[in-house]
């Protein structure tokens, strides 16, 4: 196992040093006719994820619109009510793809295509792969305009360029340019005794090391004094001329008295190895500070390729009375940089005895499978679904499994399962799987009922319970209202809310016509669009079926009239 995982990492380093040898360097125009300022970069630390290109501002409005970066033709679109919503996917004759995400709506002829397929498979969610000769675009043609559909935290546009890989690169590396004079900013920086007898200043756990800034920019470190395997840990982020954002860096490197330890860069990684950034950083201090550390070492289960040049996995071996500097430099694209300088001395102090008592918590190996049973609680690890073996604290008690903390990250799905038998026939189907807030009010997991039990599939640790939603959701007229005339009226629009298991599915039909209507999960608002002409008639019935994720349904109906022009 330790082989195929070396051979891997190999093959990820050396796949991307040999493929940068070329990248051209004016074939990509700006997809904006505006200044570019960046609200994420490539590569930023994000939620189980690195972000996969950079987030263009578009100064909190909509509908400005994209063009064509280059010659190609549309390979891929993508309509969903979460992730990047609106998506939009070019392939370029040279190879690369680009991808545009959170869109208003589509430009031309790819709109007319995705509204085809939507009303004929009745669904606002669809899927297309169009031919080549299908949609084919020239440099500076309309292909859309930005928007806030998806996951998105408000109005930009996500902008990817992925080499034929289909690996996300930096963009900046196809000279799209971005203004930036500022150095990168330093937050924290820890020292991490590693392995036994590991300690600094004395302690085995992280220490956080004060840093004070010099005048031409530079930090000098405190001396400290540590022993045995030690690695550092850094949080840091880049600004952009125009924004106050808080954007990733482009590059870190270390050196151990002038001898390079450590080299991370930003250039480009697959999908399949970027969960492992809740490797990469210290995961259980982001979730206590929400500040994330970026482990500046490579630890068992990271096969990264952003980490590009590494001695001894990135970690030093300080021995008794031996002193030595420890640098980070941190850069950003444009070559701003911002060098921590650390004088270590090499201290041995009393050896420290671990304290903490496991005899109550689970030990789980993560190369391993494991089963394991709490109350009406079943959980299955699959190997791999941990980083690490790890002890946890699980425990249940009625409904409610305390599934440890939220401190370790789950790679795999975990699967837990639980006993519903005592439950009457008539309420099983109403129960389900929730993870409980800080409120305590618990969050649907997806869930399945097979019999007596219900299954959910987790990637995150904390308090989960068996929880029943009897309740139907909630349907209300936004801009209209029953038997009124809406002559001037653009569109309908509807609030649909269920507080519980949320939505699920919705359809809706005007005189028995179906309607396509878009669902804006962040305000809870469903929009039909008169422009899609549908209707023709001046009376109207419209009738709106929402069902939940548990099966309950509520119905709405009203007439309105309109004037046919």
């Amino acid at each position: 196992m330790k082989h195929l995982f070396t051979f891997v990492l190999a093959l990820l380093i050396i796949g991307s040093s040999f493929a940068q040898k070329d990248i051209p360097k004016d074939y990509f125009d700006n997809p904006l006719q505006i200044p570019l300022i960046l609200a994420g970069s490539f590569g930023e630390l994000r939620s189980n994820h690195f972000h996969s290109g950079i987030d263009i501002k578009t100064k909190q409005v909509e509908g400005i619109p994209i063009y064509a970066p280059a010659d190609g033709y549309v390979s891929r679109i993508k309509v969903a009510h979460f992730g990047f919503g609106k998506a939009l996917y070019l392939k370029h004759p040279n190879g690369y793809s680009t991808v545009y995400a959170h869109l208003q709506r589509y430009g031309g002829n790819i709109q007319t295509l995705v509204k085809s397929a939507q009303y004929k498979k009745e669904r606002y969610e669809v899927e297309l792969f169009p031919e080549q000769a299908d949609i084919p675009v020239k440099k500076g043609d309309l292909i859309g305009y930005t928007g806030d559909s998806g996951s998105s935290g408000g109005p930009h546009l996500h902008f990817e360029i992925r080499d034929s890989a289909s690996r996300p690169m930096n963009p900046m590396l196809f000279g799209i340019e971005v203004p930036d004079t500022k150095k990168p900013i330093i937050s924290s920086v820890y020292a991490y005794p590693m392995g036994s007898g590991a300690q600094v200043n004395g302690d085995t756990k992280p220490y956080k090391v004060r840093l004070k800034k010099q005048k031409d920019g530079s930090y000098k470190a405190e001396n400290i004094e540590a022993f045995g395997k030690i690695g550092f840990g850094i949080s840091s982020h880049d600004q952009q001329n125009g924004a106050s954002n808080k954007n990733g860096v482009y590059q870190i490197k270390t050196a151990h008295n002038g001898q390079e330890k450590f080299n991370i860069l930003f250039e480009r990684f697959s999908f399949s190895e970027t969960r492992y950034l809740n490797r990469f950083i210290d995961y259980g201090y982001f979730k206590k500070n929400r500040s994330r550390i970026q482990k500046l070492f490579r630890e068992s289960n990271n096969p990264l390729s952003i980490i590009k040049n590494e001695e001894d996995n990135g970690f030093i071996s300080v021995s008794e009375g031996f002193e030595s500097n420890f640098t980070i430099e941190v850069c950003d694209y444009l070559d701003n940089k911002v060098l921590i300088t650390i004088p270590i001395k090499g201290v041995h102090a009393e050896e420290l005895v671990a304290t903490e008592d496991y005899s109550k918590h689970e030990y789980i190996v993560a190369n391993g499978h494991t089963s394991l049973s709490q109350g009406k609680f079943d959980m299955y690890f699959p190997p791999q679904s941990l980083y690490e073996d790890v002890y946890l604290d699980i425990s249940a008690r009625g409904d409610t499994l305390s599934f440890h903390k939220d401190e370790v990250p789950i790679h795999k799905n975990v699967t837990i399962s639980a006993d519903i038998s005592a439950y009457k026939t008539t309420d099983k189907s109403k129960l389900y799987l929730g993870r409980l807030n800080y409120k305590g009010i618990p969050y649907y997991s997806n869930t399945m009922l097979e019999g007596n039990t219900l299954k959910t599939r987790v990637r995150i640790f904390g308090d989960y319970v068996i929880a029943a939603d009897t309740t139907k959701p909630k349907i209300k007229a936004i801009n209209f209202s029953e038997g009124k005339w809406i002559s001037s009226n653009k569109s309908l629009k509807i609030k649909i809310e269920d507080k519980e298991s949320g939505i699920s599915s919705y359809r809706a039909t005007i005189n028995g016509k179906y309607i396509l209507t878009e669902y804006e999960y962040k305000k809870d608002v469903l929009t039909y669009d008169f422009a899609d002409n549908i209707i023709s008639d001046t009376e109207n019935n419209l009738k709106l079926i929402v069902t939940d994720n548990v099966g309950n349904s509520a119905t709405f109906e009203a007439t309105f009239f309109r004037k046919q022009i």
